[in-house]
């Protein structure tokens, strides 16, 4: 036992925790500080004062604590919590909240010792030891300072679409007090741990779980034996094994084989690492060119060849084309594996019910697909299970695919008690499919003039294993393969490969980051031939209204937003080089929504309270994921906009009691179409007078785009379009100054909230063009296996960045809008490569480009 002061109580600590972070939270039910490095002190999120001073409690030994007085959010007084709140609100200083409590008793600490005396750049130093994966740091510095300085920014709900105003549940996000799902502990509750895969590519010959099953505490133990139902699962091929069993083989080291359920997390770890694996190991298929090229074995078990997916398309007469070009260009571009980073690990919560089905708390990305997903190695009815959609703590597409939904499930299932199951952040590193690495292969030519004549590209994407979205994301790479440019003739192919290597599949950018680098890098070598600046050569062949785009898509008013975003820039970029310094300009553009002849709908709710009438409240639901980006806030706006009621009076919840959608929260879907369906569903309940108790449906669809299979001469590939322009600013050493980003987002439902959207993914643009990696070994293995050696910017490395919004509409769109999401950092590399070759004199061709 452990006597010590929490929150200006003495308490002893009965149990025997390995750190103070599980005693907080597992004896003692104290949530704010969280668990996002499993644990290792390299996140923030769990920060507690220690006798007044900062401390990551994951790294606090109960010994250490003894006789200390520690505070957390729950013990800071109710006035100060409210300023430290609403300041960080007021200022847009947080997006999906997991980092922000810890965030913030790191700035108690700093402002009670340093008061007005802190400045930002100190702040920025002693805020090293947190990750935000979300802002970019650049709003949690402005809400620092206001408050060393005694400033109190007013904390304004937003009005109507196009309004400022402060993100919904802010407060309660900032504080902690908004549970995630590893918080929620419900009576009887059991806690799960995986064990996986120690070889890339293995028979598994045993599964011996009985030294596992006789540890004190454990409950039982599962493997694929015990799958009732389907073994696989899958978004699109149905390809991935929820456990590899015996007589399986294993395709990448982030495959489960057991799950463990014991009476405590502690317990169940420790069984994980029990269950004894009998293997065969083979020689793991780790290089996606040969993979595809030579005629290797098949990398997955009982799957056939490795090629997952070929997407190709042609316009005109590249050949001829390129022989009449003035300049031509021959360059081999490859870009590298990235990991999310998202602050929450997975972590999902299966709790039977009365009727004989079963809850489930996801933090994924698509409730409708998890669920089915889960009915199906269940072998039972989909409506016996309802997903509880919990926000989630950052996701940037990695939480698409299941992670530990279905194995959590079945646990729940078979022992009728409620299971919880959270990754730690290694499983996390192992499991979850990352950003694909592309080796892009371009031919590429223009004339006198600097006018494009004629691109050919050949990607080859390492897709790892599984399907995951692989195929599209290459599909999209192809799509964007000469990014915002007319090119009149044009020849792509775009190969998606399956390997041992670690799953790949959506990533914010979604294949058209990759593709980008590569053209802007084309753009700046043929630009320097032709004796232009960048900033020119991008501005003579811009998409515009009528021009034909890509796979022959012909651009509508709304890619008038690529000419706008150029000209935002072009002072900036002026100014710059009058003085001398160092600059690269890229310029992008990003589909909103899927596209590619996908049939994509979206529903909304909307009911009234019985006191509507008198002034009571409004609930808008949805089906989409709020994980930081700002979702509900879009709705609750839309709903203030159409019903022209106070953002108060307005509850947003995600219903998943109705089938509200089709498909998942990606591609900036969730403001595009959910603003289009709860503006939908507010006319319809103004046209009955919005009548109590009713339940008033909304809808928006996009289902008139193109496949690129579908050989139509001028397919539309997608509705919608954001653009961006970015210029980057180095110093005299060749380090990023500044970032001027200029992003057409139709319309900013909320300019406060795309403000942090853009500066969140510069930050994430900068590390993938600079420091960020995940690369594997020759045996499958993922080398950076900690968060602090995945190379993320921390504060005092995160230069200002300019951002000007740019609203050029989308015609049809609710609104205009476009969204914001995607798009924030598919022009970065290609900047920051420009502005490296003029100062070094280097060409860069792949990445990171700070190696």
């Amino acid at each position: 036992m452990t006597t010590l002061t929490i929150n200006g109580q003495s308490t002893t600590i009965q149990g025997d925790h390995e750190h103070l972070l599980a005693a907080l939270r597992d004896e003692l039910g104290i949530m704010s500080p969280k668990d996002g490095c499993s644990p290792s002190g390299q996140c923030g999120c769990c920060a507690v004062l220690v006798d007044g001073r900062a401390r990551v409690a994951c790294q606090t030994s109960l010994e250490r604590s003894a006789g200390t007085e520690i505070v957390t959010l729950e013990g800071v007084s109710a006035e100060e919590r409210a300023r430290m709140a609403d300041v960080f609100a007021a200022c847009g200083a947080l997006q999906c909240g997991f980092c922000t409590p810890g965030i913030l008793i790191r700035t108690k600490s700093l402002v009670d010792r340093k008061g007005s005396d802190l400045t930002r750049e100190e702040a920025s130093r002693h805020l090293g030891g947190h990750l935000c994966r979300c802002t970019g740091y650049t709003k949690i510095l402005d809400a620092v300072e206001a408050l060393a300085a005694g400033e109190t920014p007013e904390a304004e709900v937003p009005g109507g679409v196009g309004s400022r105003g402060i993100k919904y549940e802010a407060r309660e996000l900032a504080l902690g007090d908004r549970s995630y799902i590893d918080d929620l502990r419900p009576e009887g509750l059991l806690h799960a741990a995986l064990h996986l895969s120690e070889h890339a590519r293995a028979d598994v010959v045993s599964i011996d779980t009985s030294a596992a099953e006789a540890i004190d505490g454990v409950v039982a133990v599962f493997t694929g034996a015990d799958v009732p139902g389907e073994l696989r699962v899958g978004i699109i091929h149905t390809d991935w094994p929820v456990f590899i069993p015996e007589g399986g083989r294993t395709s990448y080291v982030g495959d489960v084989l057991a799950i463990v359920v014991a009476e405590d997390r502690a317990t169940a770890r420790r069984a994980a690492e029990a269950v004894q694996v009998t293997y065969e190991v083979h020689t793991p298929i780790t290089d996606a060119v040969a993979a595809v090229t030579n005629g290797t074995e098949d990398a997955v078990w009982e799957l056939d060849g490795n090629v997952l997916s070929r997407s190709v398309y042609a316009r005109g007469d590249v050949d001829a084309a390129l022989e009449a070009s003035d300049h031509t260009i021959h360059e081999v571009f490859q870009t590298q594996r990235i990991e999310h980073a998202f602050l929450e690990p997975e972590s999902t919560l299966a709790v039977p019910t009365e009727d004989g089905g079963l809850h489930v708390y996801s933090g994924g990305q698509g409730v409708w697909d998890d669920r089915d997903q889960m009915a199906s190695v269940l072998g039972i009815e989909p409506q016996k299970i309802t997903v509880e959609l919990v926000s989630n703590g950052g996701a940037f597409g990695g939480k698409e695919d299941m992670a530990n939904q279905a194995q959590t499930a079945l646990a729940a299932w078979l022992l009728g008690r409620p299971v919880l199951c959270t990754v730690s952040r290694e499983e996390s590193l192992r499991m979850h499919p990352k950003r694909h690495p592309i080796r892009i292969e371009v031919w590429a030519g223009c004339d006198a003039d600097g006018k494009l004549t004629a691109l050919r590209a050949r990607m080859v994407g390492d897709s790892g294993p599984y399907a995951s979205v692989g195929m599209k994301v290459l599909e999209r790479a192809a799509g964007h393969a000469s990014g915002p440019y007319s090119v009149p003739n044009i020849d792509v192919e775009a190969i998606a490969a399956r390997t041992n290597n670690p799953v790949c599949g959506a990533f914010r950018g979604f294949g058209a980051n990759q593709a980008q680098f590569a053209m802007e890098g084309v753009m700046d070598r043929l630009a320097e031939a032709v004796g232009i600046d960048g900033w020119e050569m991008r501005s003579r062949n811009a998409v515009a209204p009528g021009a034909i785009w890509g796979p022959g898509q012909i651009m509508d008013d709304g890619s008038l937003g690529a000419r706008a975003c150029l000209e935002a820039v072009k002072p900036a970029w002026d100014e710059a080089r009058a003085a001398g310094k160092t600059v690269g300009m890229g310029l992008g553009l990003k589909n909103s929504g899927l596209g590619n002849g996908f049939k994509e709908i979206a529903k909304a709710v909307v009911r009234f309270d019985d006191d509507y009438h008198q002034g009571g409240g409004v609930e808008v639901r949805h089906c989409w994921t709020e994980m930081g980006q700002g979702v509900h806030t879009v709705a609750q706006q839309v709903a203030v906009t159409e019903l022209g009621v106070s953002a108060e009076r307005v509850r947003v919840v995600v219903d998943t009691t109705h089938e509200l959608g089709a498909g998942q929260t990606t591609g900036s879907r969730g403001t595009l179409m959910g603003a289009g369906s709860v503006a939908d569903a507010c006319q319809a309940a103004l046209a009955d007078g919005c009548q109590p108790g009713v339940d008033y449906y909304g809808e928006y669809r996009v289902d008139w785009t193109n496949k690129l299979s579908d050989g139509v001469e001028n397919p539309i590939i997608h509705s919608t379009f954001g653009y961006a322009a970015q210029m980057v600013v180095l110093d005299d050493e060749g380090a990023v100054e500044r970032v001027v980003a200029a992003h057409d987002v139709g319309k900013a439902v909320n300019p406060l909230l795309c403000e942090g959207q853009i500066e969140g993914a510069v930050h994430m643009g900068l590390g993938y063009a600079l420091t960020e990696d995940f690369p594997a070994d020759e045996n499958g293995w993922p080398t950076n296996m900690t968060l602090k050696s995945l190379g993320i910017l921390r504060p005092k490395d995160m230069p200002p960045v300019d951002v000007i919004l740019v609203e050029s509409p989308q015609p049809g769109a609710p609104y205009g809008i476009k969204g914001v999401g995607e798009i924030g950092l598919v022009p970065t590399a290609g900047a920051v490569a420009a502005a490296l070759r003029a100062h070094s004199g280097t060409w860069h061709t792949s990445l990171p480009m700070g190696e």
